[in-house]
């Protein structure tokens, strides 16, 4: 039986539970009975609706923080938890945590190196626990799974790993997320009582997503569009105490909006009903949001770093990051110019297409084969 961890899908609804939620659901539908889901239950974790509950499970009830550490004393005592996957012939850890196991090859996904790369971006713990970690785990892993080229990299370049041994597998956008019918958007514009012209930005809000220069850049374009607010749709992460109190501060909150964390079915009216999307992340592993903006029918202005390029392909409009002159002449040149926007959003249809769970369950079934044959 294989088994894979869907942790972060049991207690996250963000990019990595989305990613072991995807991923797991493909696996299963193709190939029927030769999965085995594992979770930590935790205290508050719930099993995914989209996944099958007659499938094959296992699960331990720890604590997140308990089940961290002794997953890690674990791997530095060599001490194998076997026992809680009986009959295993490989293990896939989904997250950034991998079960110490004697005689079983593992795959590990590497989703990013945000902590290595931004460590000012990262709470204090979590940093420590990632850097004693991630090198243990990555030497430890059969093989690993990169959610990108850019992370692929990263991974090759700051622990010296044998590139062989990373395999880039792409995400993709769920497939709810498709252009919604004008009467769907009015309905979820009444819903949340959201503004006639806005900016959207769907991301869990933290340091790295540059949201600071993201209203700097506003500030400006209000200058030509009065009107125009920003949209925050996302959960709160870590660290974004003083984005919102600027905005306090400022007196921006008239025209700044945070929905919070939204639920799936309302998301893409949201998304489509939108002026123009903005991801000016400094870093991603990935990058779904853009994925899942293009298949919502609405274009995307994107950061010009990480993976953001290889995700939105020629579709999505990019800039630097850190220059908010070119951010803003990058949304001011879409919000005018809506010829190029229209052709934008053609060209991004049929990127989101480009990506699948299916074929990311099928490149990551070859991963387990090739480990199986040895």
């Amino acid at each position: 039986m294989i088994y894979v961890d869907i942790s972060a899908a049991v207690h996250s609804r963000a990019g990595l539970g989305r990613y072991s939620e995807g991923l797991a659901s493909a696996l299963l539908a193709s190939q029927p009975g030769q999965h085995t889901l594992f979770y930590n239950q935790g205290l508050s974790g719930r099993f995914p609706s989209s996944l099958p509950v007659t499938s094959p499970q296992r699960r331990v009830n720890l604590g997140y923080k308990p089940w961290r550490m002794a997953v890690l004393l674990g791997q530095r005592s060599r001490i194998p938890f076997n026992r809680l996957v009986p009959d295993a012939k490989l293990f896939h850890s989904t997250e950034h945590l991998l079960l110490p196991l004697r005689g079983i090859p593992t795959v590990l996904t590497v989703h990013d190196l945000i902590y290595k790369l931004y460590p000012a971006y990262h709470k204090k713990l979590n940093y420590w626990y990632l850097n004693q970690a991630m090198p243990l785990f990555c030497r430890r892993a059969s093989a690993i799974i990169a959610v990108s080229e850019a992370t692929k990299q990263d991974i090759v370049k700051y622990y010296g790993l044998d590139p062989s041994k990373v395999h880039v597998v792409y995400e993709a956008a769920s497939s709810h997320f498709e252009p919604p019918s004008p009467a769907r958007i009015a309905q979820v514009r009444q819903t949340y009582d959201l503004p006639s012209r806005f900016l959207v930005h769907l991301s869990t809000i933290e340091p790295r997503k540059n949201l600071d220069r993201l209203l700097d850049a506003l500030l400006t374009l209000r200058q030509s569009f009065p009107n125009l607010h920003l949209v925050l749709a996302g959960g709160k992460g870590w660290l974004y105490q003083d984005f919102f109190a600027r905005i306090e501060a400022e007196g921006l909150s008239d025209f700044v909006v945070s929905l919070g964390w939204v639920p799936d079915e309302d998301l893409p009216a949201i998304l489509a009903a939108a002026d123009l999307a903005v991801q000016p992340s400094l870093y991603e592993g990935f990058g779904l949001p853009i994925l899942e903006h293009m298949a919502s029918g609405q274009v995307v202005a994107a950061s010009s770093y990480s993976s953001h390029p290889e995700v939105g392909g020629d579709a999505a409009a990019y800039f630097d990051p850190t220059d908010v002159d070119e951010m803003t002449a990058v949304i001011r040149r879409l919000l005018h110019d809506r010829e190029e926007y229209h052709y934008r959003r053609e060209l991004g249809l049929k990127q989101a297409r480009k990506f699948s769970w299916e074929r990311a369950a099928q490149e990551t079934t070859a991963v387990y084969e090739k480990l199986l044959a040895k």
